[in-house]
């Protein structure tokens, strides 16, 4: 086991959260109360996913309930980040995009069976993956829209559509959120050891299966993240997803 799970854990999480956020205070970053709540809420909504997990891996139609719950909640998050106004519903369509296939393929392939032991852990990090890659793209094409308000006046004078001369501009930017996923992927093994390839040591797994699951999750992850970033973009460009 890694981590006891005791008196001394506990303590220690609440100093490394205390410390997140009186430096988050201290330098003026503006996000203190949002990283001692997220800590919070992160430990209630882990303690009960836990006991959860325990009950839904038994049975199909509880396994997919609880699947459809982490879209949805995935859903809400990444669209009222990228928006406050009534479009953030849009962001269902990249997370969406994103994951269903990969994970139509994993099933249909049998790489990952339709069990939640396995499909929980899987579709979460896909899910994760494409929330991340939603946020970031679809905050930065709109807050590069919005600076370059300007450039894109001037290329519809010059004749391009409403949605090529915001695709223009927004494009490079949302193509940023790329790369987190990009950076961790060509320094896996050299910087980190991912999630994945720990708990499969840690359950019992050779370095090979280890490493073989991680080059999994981190490919799938690219697939994910890109669909997501490509359709958040076209939202955006497509004035679907706007802050107007």
């Amino acid at each position: 086991m890694l981590l006891p799970v005791n008196i001394t854990l506990g303590v220690v999480l609440a100093v490394l959260l205390a410390a997140a956020a009186t430096v988050a205070a201290l330098a003026s970053l503006g996000r203190s109360r949002e990283i001692l709540l997220a800590g919070l809420r992160a430990a209630v909504q882990l303690a009960a996913v836990s006991l959860l997990i325990g009950w839904v891996v038994h049975s199909v139609g509880p396994l997919l309930v609880f699947v459809a719950l982490m879209y949805a909640v995935a859903v809400r998050t990444a669209g009222r980040r990228v928006t406050r106004n009534h479009t953030w519903w849009w962001a269902a369509l990249p997370i969406a995009a994103g994951v269903a296939p990969v994970v139509a393929l994993l099933l249909l392939t049998g790489l990952v069976p339709v069990r939640g032991i396995a499909l929980i852990p899987v579709t979460g990090i896909l899910i994760g993956g494409a929330l991340t890659a939603t946020v970031l793209g679809g905050r930065r094409a709109l807050d590069e829209l919005t600076t370059r308000r300007g450039e894109v006046e001037a290329g519809m004078a010059l004749g391009l559509l409403d949605r090529e001369a915001r695709m223009e501009i927004a494009r490079p930017a949302a193509s940023d959120a790329l790369l987190p996923g990009l950076d961790q992927t060509r320094t896996v093994g050299l910087v980190t050891l991912p999630g994945a390839f720990v708990g499969m040591l840690l359950g019992g797994a050779s370095p090979v299966q280890a490493g073989a699951v991680q080059l999994f999750v981190l490919v799938a992850l690219m697939v994910v993240q890109a669909v997501a970033v490509a359709t958040v973009l076209e939202l955006v460009a497509r004035g679907r997803l706007h802050r107007g």
